[in-house]
């Protein structure tokens, strides 16, 4: 595949021509590399359910804990993953990001077969799955390079939003891979473990079934992805954009947005399964309609506004946090399921139209470093939130008391939003 000598997705003759093609063709080999990322970083949000269920004796506290530590060295990384693209290029970055991922597949497959397994061990391999999640800062600097701005809210609302079904994907498919013994060979337990209720599963096929997938998606990264010709910048040269007022602003609203959406999707399980676990199997849902509603963001933004769409996606937040707790106080299943289900899709619409604002404040270069920063604070909403709802589990006898506290975040992010790009006299008026 000849090599891209030059680059000017604003020149519309240049994006029609051939920028266009090349632009589709990474959009559409970054996606799966970006879902099998989120797959990796999201894994303990089903594995840590199980384990107490097939010998293991961890407390509640340690279980939460094994769901929060990817999210805690997932936002770290992406502060190192944000500058990886433009240090060592897009095509690079993305072959070094999905193939690093095979340590934790492999680890946690082989660990889940021994009950004696310390919980260190355990614990260092949730942070390995962090691994995964660095992966979005680079992925989506790298993306946004690609597109003209009159389609960055789409183009990035596609990866982002196909790249979390990551999320839903490993949550629907791991019930399904661990009642079967098709990798059984491996690590030498074909007999699998018993569950309580005498059903036999073999655990390890929830990592297992994911090395394969890893393997092809490295190789096509190799051949089919490019580094852009002057898209590599220094790390000093990005670190710039932390001294912008605008960074932090932008932060703080992704951090309400996207870091609900992650955070929530990474303790949805453990809280379905303290409130109500007769219907555990119905985990999977919301983190795939928040997945599914971000590029629908992503696309309203650029159609009405990213600054209307968020103001309305933290308010619907608000409201549907409030109505959980409602429904949950009256222990009324479907009332929680439908209102979470709305504070899901909320959350992903509010994370394609907030990343849609990005492109439209700060210049090309600047939006890449930008949206990569953004997305290492939100991400700490998948440590943070499942810490949170364990220490109102262990302090008050339920997970939900947690959500006063995100509502006062998002009641913050409405009046930011709208004093810095909605009011009519704000500092920066964008669409």
């Amino acid at each position: 595949m000849a090599r891209i000598t030059t680059w000017n997705p604003e020149d519309k003759r240049f994006w029609e021509a051939e920028g266009k093609q090349h632009a589709q063709r990474n959009l559409w080999i970054s996606v799966p590399a970006l879902m099998m990322a989120f797959i990796i970083w999201q894994i303990w949000s089903v594995v840590a359910i199980r384990l107490n269920d097939i010998g293991f004796a961890f407390s509640q506290e340690q279980l939460f804990t094994l769901a929060a530590l990817p999210g805690l060295v997932g936002a770290t990384l992406r502060f190192v993953y944000t500058f990886g693209t433009g240090a060592f290029g897009g095509r690079n970055w993305t072959v070094f990001a999905t193939g690093i991922l095979l340590l934790p597949a492999l680890g946690i497959g082989f660990a889940v077969q021994n009950t004696e397994t310390p919980f260190w061990v355990m614990a260092l391999l949730a942070a390995l799955c962090g691994l995964g999640g660095g992966n979005f800062s680079s992925s989506t600097s790298n993306i946004s390079m690609f597109f003209p701005k009159a389609a960055k809210g789409t183009a990035l609302g596609i990866n982002g939003g196909l790249g979390n079904m990551g999320v839903s994907v490993v949550q629907f498919v791991t019930p399904l891979v661990i009642a079967t013994s098709t990798f059984a060979f491996i690590g030498g337990n074909t007999e699998g473990q018993i569950l309580p209720d005498g059903t036999q599963v073999w655990l390890q096929n929830a990592a297992f079934v994911w090395v394969i997938p890893i393997i092809i998606l490295t190789v096509a990264a190799y051949f089919g992805m490019d580094n852009l010709p002057g898209a590599k910048q220094s790390v000093s040269q990005q670190f710039v954009v932390l001294k912008k007022k605008h960074t932090w602003i932008m932060t703080i609203l992704y951090v309400a947005t996207f870091g609900s959406f992650i955070g929530y999707s990474a303790a949805f399980p453990l809280v379905l399964k303290n409130l109500f676990p007769e219907y555990i199997s119905l985990a999977w849902i919301g983190a795939f309609l928040a997945a599914a509603a971000r590029p629908v963001g992503g696309w309203l933004s650029d159609k009405f506004g990213g600054v209307l769409i968020t103001a309305i996606t933290l308010s619907v937040m608000s409201v549907g946090a409030f109505v959980v707790i409602y429904f949950t106080n009256a222990a009324n299943f479907a009332g929680f399921l439908s209102a979470f289900l709305i504070l899901f899709i909320a959350a992903g619409m509010g994370s394609g139209s907030t990343f849609q604002m990005i492109p439209n404040i700060f210049s090309a270069k600047e939006s890449a470093p930008v949206l990569g920063i953004t997305a290492a604070f939100a991400a700490y909403g998948s440590f943070l939130i499942p810490q949170l709802f364990g220490w109102s589990t262990n302090n008050f006898g339920t997970p939900i008391n947690a959500l006063y506290i995100f509502i006062a975040i998002y009641i913050l992010s409405i009046a930011i939003n709208w004093y810095y790009y909605q009011r009519k006299n704000a500092e920066v008026k964008i669409k």
